[in-house]
């Protein structure tokens, strides 16, 4: 692949939410030919996907932490000292297109594509625009969505908004095609807690009292597996010890996409990456969003699931240790439920999300 071969810069966040699809769409944009980097913050150096080190272009950048002053010129210089690091690599590096998927990471990149005149594209995965791609809406040639209607009443946006779904990477792909094996009503029942990439304390406060209510008779059949925070994991093997639970504890699971198939039962936070996955795949789950979050884009999130029949969604209030049982012990009892709730998240998916995506960037770019 020589330099005259069209480049195509993505920018993303640093968090699994937004770099995951955008490593979807670049295994989908090398596949048809193009050239592939990655504009992102310093946290996605850690990240081991498709993004060698030499492929990572770090922009600066800060999220708006407060509405103290102090924090807001911080957030402003740090985005400006950004926007000219970005200004800079793309004169350099002269991409098609820049695609953004959200985070303030990818406000340099953008703002500096609009600067330049490149064709500028946003992804958003979630029910409700983030904060960053609300920003940049106005600003950029196209705007991608995973869900339909998101903005739907904005006729100014509508019209350049085309639903594509969360582009999957590869492993979710693959986990995809793993069918859903319903639990036999005396056989193992295999139980996955994921608190998302950042993991969540809620966790290890209700998922172990819960099981500790479960009938001794489901004890003996669950296979648990939990992503629990370094600071939660003693206390929380010490009630699974001490029930003698078959349980895998973990603050994270590199894997997680296999585990996601090879489960009966899911209990998570419902961030769009999570809902898409668990969708793609197809597995029931109980979804717990986030509160407090200014535009409720988990709520959102996890509302297309639970409509759709293949969730439930529990707010974090109502989210207790003896409801959290009573949910369990009910699925665990109806094992025809589990499997039509797997059947209608598997209808919510969408796994041809990269290839649409890829479509329209190349269509936007006019390459």
């Amino acid at each position: 692949m020589n330099n005259k071969t069209p480049l195509i810069l993505l920018a993303a966040g640093g968090t699994g939410g937004h770099l995951f699809p955008a490593e979807a769409l670049g295994v989908e944009l090398m596949k048809r030919g193009f050239r592939v980097r990655l504009a992102t913050d310093a946290r996605a150096l850690r990240y081991s996907g498709l993004f060698s080190r030499d492929t990572i272009d770090v922009v600066p950048s800060e999220t708006v932490r407060s509405r103290n002053p102090l924090s807001l010129a911080r957030t402003g210089l740090m985005l400006a000292a950004g926007m000219a690091v970005a200004v800079h690599l793309l004169r350099k590096l002269k991409p098609a297109a820049v695609v953004g998927f959200g985070g303030y990471p990818t406000l340099p990149p953008l703002i500096a594509a609009r600067l330049l005149g490149i064709p500028g594209i946003i992804h958003d995965a979630n029910a409700v625009l983030g904060r960053a791609n609300r920003f940049l809406s106005s600003r950029v040639s196209a705007i991608a969505t995973s869900l339909p209607g998101v903005l739907d009443r904005d006729p100014g946006l509508a019209s350049k908004t085309t639903t594509v779904g969360t582009p999957m990477r590869p492993a979710i792909l693959a986990a995809s095609a793993v069918q859903y094996a319903t639990p036999e009503s005396s056989g193992p029942f295999r139980l996955l807690v994921t608190g998302g990439s950042q993991g969540a304390r809620v966790m290890a406060d209700v998922v172990p009292p819960a099981i500790e209510k479960l009938e001794p008779s489901l004890w003996g059949r669950l296979v648990l597996t939990q992503q629990v925070r370094e600071e939660d994991m003693t206390r929380v093997r010490a009630v699974y010890d001490r029930l003698k639970i078959n349980a895998e504890l973990a603050p994270f699971f590199t894997d997680l996409p296999a585990r996601l198939a090879a489960n009966h039962l899911v209990i998570s936070r419902s961030g769009a990456g999570t809902v898409a996955e668990l969708a793609a795949i197809g597995r029931p789950s109980i979804l717990v969003p986030l509160p407090g979050a200014i535009d409720q884009d988990q709520f959102a999130n996890a509302g297309v699931l639970s409509d759709a029949g293949g969730a439930l969604r529990i707010v974090q209030s109502e989210f207790t240790p003896d409801r959290l049982a009573a949910e369990i012990s009910a699925l665990a009892a109806e094992p025809a439920k589990l499997a039509a709730m797997a059947d209608a998240a598997r209808k919510a998916g969408r796994l041809d999300a990269a290839e649409r995506l890829a479509d329209l960037v190349v269509k936007v770019a006019g390459i």
